[in-house]
């Protein structure tokens, strides 16, 4: 590792990670039956009156007054009471405000809110801000241009690539590396900004071809592109230095056909033909540069003239018009045909432009800065080595890796020497598989829950549904992002059909995305029926009507049940992400680790990376 570039910043003790994971673990305990309940079967198993003991009103209301459900309220009452929180509130596991000790059911909305809010990561104080990380690590970066990624990405994946790409690029030069390894890279959108941008040589492994044929092409396409970017970029940043060079072009060019023109009456002298047909220049148009220029004209009597005589100063100046090409976008620059100006290449100038596109070609492919996409399904005892020939000292990088390959990416940075930091982005909780989730198959192996010693001893296990609940965004319901009741109420009461109508009673039946090609609810039952092969000939519309009305007046308890869902995920994400930070901390090798904080909630839910340097 070169500390050179700067100092690692402060990070959390383990005492406190382990502290931390161990209170939210204990609040979860009681709150979790929220999450651990499927919307699917919301009306079939009767789950308001199993676990809430308030009017659905009432739980909107205390929502909304905690500031969760409208944006103009979100400053409100959770943030006044954090301190309340940390004075004491949730010493030695005092839950009953909050559920009854009896009936395990929700009594208390407010302190439920605040509870979720004070198991939360911005309160637990395990974080480490991104513009300190930044700051630690910051050295003496090389010089670039800052390319717009907003270009060829849309809104959220521009913002997810430009702040970690810079993460990724401080810790490298921290750690003295330019290999990058990206699991999970997808479409390739990070891997190609890292070689383009911070000049890194990057590996982008993923498991589907598809993946890996479409990033190929992306990156060649957008190679033939990016000097152009490179070209905008550096004009964008040189502004006036630009500017003043082509003024002072133009005027020379102006210069040099005035002496030209002077020099020419004088001698009264005309150049042959054939001096024409032996310059070695070759004229050039220069879109919206330089127009109605003399050194770019052809006319018999000036341009020939001018590409004789001995160099002067005006020469000069105008060979500093031609420079100007370097700094210009490559699209700006066109090659003028032989027909339009009845001119030839002879066989030299040829040779030397094929001599020059060959050394080009050969400094590119030599370049440091390559993306190669591989395909390749990566797990814990995946051997590097094997997928990529000239391994060394790197970095292993992720975003938003679904599943376990998020902790997989963590098992590999441990235990694999040439790795000498991680920065991973999970995504896709539901995925995680679970060593207690199913007590038939809790062999020991390698499973994505729990990592670290803590958890495994208690036997935690969250379920599938509740890990589902840890990706709901509560940023966004908060700036009212509100969420799709009516489809899920649709689904819900789509259930109590096929249970009370055909005598199926597993919620595990997937219809898709019919809501959104519906027309009424009973065409999306009919559409729906139909995708699950049950008879739905046997339905009159009537029935299926007299289905809705039963329920209709029922919504708002699926709507409050599943704003208590959305408040409570953050507490389990907080679980899985402490979870993972854990298992570092257990570790010998590691020098720094923490969780920093990378993304902006409302456009990327999952905002939080995991973080680790290598001793």
């Amino acid at each position: 590792m070169s500390g050179s570039f700067g100092s690692l910043p402060p990070e959390p003790a383990a005492e406190t990670v382990a502290s931390r994971l161990r209170a939210v673990a204990q609040f979860l305990r009681r709150a979790l039956p929220l999450c651990r309940a499927h919307t699917v079967e919301f009306y079939t198993r009767g789950l308001w009156e199993q676990l809430v003991a308030l009017s659905p009103d009432a739980v909107l209301e205390a929502l909304s007054e905690a500031g969760l459900l409208r944006r103009e309220q979100r400053q409100r009452p959770l943030e006044e009471a954090a301190d309340s929180a940390t004075a004491g509130l949730w010493d030695n596991c005092k839950f009953s405000n909050v559920f009854c000790e009896n009936s395990q059911k929700l009594v208390n909305v407010q302190f439920f809110a605040l509870a979720a809010k004070y198991h939360s990561l911005p309160s637990l104080d395990v974080c480490t801000p991104l513009e300190q990380m930044l700051g630690a690590l910051s050295g003496k970066q090389q010089e670039r241009y800052e390319i717009k990624t907003d270009e060829f990405m849309n809104n959220k994946k521009s913002h997810e690539v430009q702040v970690m790409s810079e993460l990724i690029d401080s810790i490298a030069n921290f750690c003295g590396v330019k290999q990058v390894i990206d699991l999970g890279s997808g479409k390739g959108y990070l891997s190609s900004f890292l070689s383009m941008q911070y000049k890194l040589k990057v590996y982008g492994i993923d498991s589907s071809n598809t993946n890996t044929h479409g990033a190929n092409e992306r990156n060649r396409k957008l190679k033939k592109h990016w000097r152009a970017y490179q070209s905008r970029a550096r004009a964008n940043v040189r502004g006036q230095v630009l500017e003043e060079s082509m003024e002072r072009a133009v005027q020379g060019e102006m210069k040099c056909r005035a002496n030209s023109n002077e020099k020419l009456l004088s001698t009264n002298s005309l150049l042959s033909q054939d001096q024409v047909n032996t310059s070695d220049s070759v004229p050039l148009e220069i879109s919206g540069a330089f127009t109605d220029s003399a050194m770019l004209k052809t006319n018999k009597q000036t341009e020939p003239h001018l590409l004789t005589q001995p160099q002067s100063d005006g020469n000069k100046t105008c060979e500093n018009a031609f420079s100007l090409l370097n700094i210009l976008p490559a699209d700006a620059v066109e090659a003028v045909s032989s027909s339009k100006y009845n001119m030839e290449l002879c066989e030299e100038e040829k040779e030397q432009r094929k001599m020059s596109s060959i050394k080009a070609k050969a400094s590119k492919s030599s370049d440091s800065s390559i993306y190669l996409p591989l395909t390749s399904y990566i797990t814990a005892e995946t051997e590097l080595h094997d997928i990529i020939t000239d391994l060394e000292d790197c970095i292993m990088v992720g975003l938003h890796t679904c599943g376990d390959l998020a902790p997989n990416t963590l098992r590999i940075f441990t235990a694999k020497p040439e790795i000498k930091a991680v920065c991973s982005v999970g995504c896709c909780y539901h995925l995680l598989t679970e060593e207690f989730e199913n007590q038939k198959d809790c062999s020991p192996g390698l499973w994505g829950f729990p990592m670290c010693r803590y958890l495994k001893e208690e036997s935690w296990c969250c379920g599938r549904n509740a890990r589902m609940s840890a990706c709901l965004a509560l940023e966004r319901v908060v700036v009212s992002q509100v969420l799709p009741t009516e489809s899920l109420f649709y689904r819900a009461v789509l259930q109590v059909i096929i249970e009370e109508c055909y005598g199926m009673i597993t919620s595990d039946q997937h219809v898709g995305k019919i809501f959104s090609k519906s027309s009424s609810f009973v065409d999306y039952v009919r559409k729906s029926l139909k995708k699950l092969e049950l008879d739905e000939s046997k339905l009159p519309d009537s029935c299926i009507m007299g289905y809705y009305e039963k329920y209709k007046h029922r919504m708002n308890e699926l709507e409050a049940f599943n704003m208590l869902k959305v408040v409570l995920a953050p507490c389990i994400e907080v679980l899985l992400l402490l979870d993972r930070l854990c298992y570092l901390k257990e570790k010998d090798n590691i020098a720094w680790s923490g969780l920093v904080k990378l993304f902006d909630p409302v456009k990327s839910p999952r905002c939080y990376a995991v973080v680790a340097l290598k001793k």
